[in-house]
């Protein structure tokens, strides 16, 4: 896992999320934000991810960190997923791999024996400024939500 060794800015973005809102990097309120981006929505991996996210929610926003997952789904795919793992974070929709391709997460990956195009399981921390100041790519979930927990309980 590689992580970002000095502060980069992100440019700003917007893109439409769960719960008709729309995301906006830079209209955000002034505080950290996590942004995982994650294959598929209800996939096994994918789903234990959110789950982990949505179960350290109330640890991350005690940090002052907001919390959004990002993939290619459709918005009406997101609504049913979060509604489905009753996610207290919203979902950033991608489908034109316009997010995907700013964060540089698009990767060819093996499955089932075939080559494919697809999402890096990926995440990055995003300070009030809108500059990168964590990263982690290639993630493996079953520790990655804690891991991303202490890196920002001590951003304060």
């Amino acid at each position: 896992m590689a992580e970002s060794l000095s502060l980069v800015a992100v440019p700003d973005f917007t893109a439409a999320m769960t719960s008709g809102k729309t995301f906006q990097l830079l209209g955000r309120p002034a505080r950290a934000a996590v942004l995982f981006f994650y294959p598929k929505d209800n996939t096994p991996g994918c789903t234990t991810e959110n789950i982990a996210f949505r179960d350290a929610y109330d640890k991350f926003t005690a940090a002052g960190v907001e919390i959004y997952g990002i993939s290619r789904d459709s918005l009406r795919s997101h609504e049913s997923f979060k509604a489905k793992l009753e996610l207290p974070f919203e979902l950033i929709s991608d489908p034109e791999e316009a997010m995907c391709l700013l964060f540089n997460v698009m990767k060819m990956k093996q499955m089932y024996g075939k080559t494919v195009r697809g999402v890096e399981r990926s995440t990055f921390v995003i300070d009030a400024e809108g500059r990168i100041v964590k990263e982690w790519r290639g993630v493996k979930v079953a520790t990655h939500v804690e891991e991303v927990l202490e890196f920002v309980a001590r951003l304060n």
